[in-house]
């Protein structure tokens, strides 16, 4: 049976759920979400608790949240690459690795994009200035962590990987990683060349002129 991934190709949290799928080619149907597309916008609404995607159905089962989502692939559709360890201990620090990743780095910089999407009158220079002070330093967290390592964790490529790439990509169009973190910025190159990333970057790249800061010419 095949696997419906519901989604858009620009959404970062969809990249997230696709990366998990393009590591070990496991085939899947993409469902555009969008007004062209009604019939997917209500499937989404009625298995989704907020009606909002990434949404994986596979058979009756359906899973919302990317997380969730790269976990349900490992524990039911595994391929060669592992994105989760067998060893508890490794395990743990990819699931905080991947937290981090969402919460401190993408969440974060969605309060500036967010805020670039409201009427002049209800913005909030004051929340925009405090979220670019947390995308600094957690960039700086980032840039010490990572040294040494090849991938988030380590060696391997992992959830915590899937989770970086989307979150890196768009947090350095909206508050720019300084030339300082050396590592960090290597980082989100070696990201953005590994080739089920670089997958999501092409098909998103129709897409960029809905970036409401204004999308670099790069990338």
């Amino acid at each position: 049976m095949v696997i419906h991934l519901f989604g858009h190709p620009f959404s970062s949290y969809t990249w997230k759920a696709q990366i998990a799928f393009y590591e070990n080619d496991t085939p899947f149907e993409f469902r555009m979400i969008g007004p062209d597309h009604p019939k997917n916008s209500s499937e989404l609404s009625r298995l989704s608790a907020a009606g909002k995607f990434p949404l994986l159905v596979d058979g009756d089962d359906a899973v919302f949240e990317a997380t969730a989502i790269v976990e349900y692939l490992e524990s039911v559709r595994p391929g060669p690459v592992k994105l989760i360890p067998d060893d508890p201990a490794a395990a743990v620090k990819v699931r905080m690795m991947d937290r981090v990743f969402d919460n401190y780095v993408m969440n974060v910089m969605t309060v500036i994009v967010g805020n670039a999407l409201r009427p002049e009158e209800h913005r909030d220079p004051y929340g925009v200035k405090r979220a670019r002070a947390d995308l600094d330093r957690i960039y700086t967290w980032l840039d010490g962590e990572l040294a040494g390592r090849e991938w988030a964790c380590g060696a391997d490529f992992t959830l915590a990987d899937c989770a970086a790439a989307p979150a890196l990509f768009y947090a350095d169009w909206t508050n720019p990683i300084a030339d300082k973190h050396v590592t960090l910025k290597a980082y989100r190159t070696r990201l953005l060349a590994r080739l089920s990333v670089a997958r999501c970057v092409e098909d998103a790249r129709p897409y960029r002129s809905y970036f409401p800061l204004g999308a670099p010419d790069r990338d």
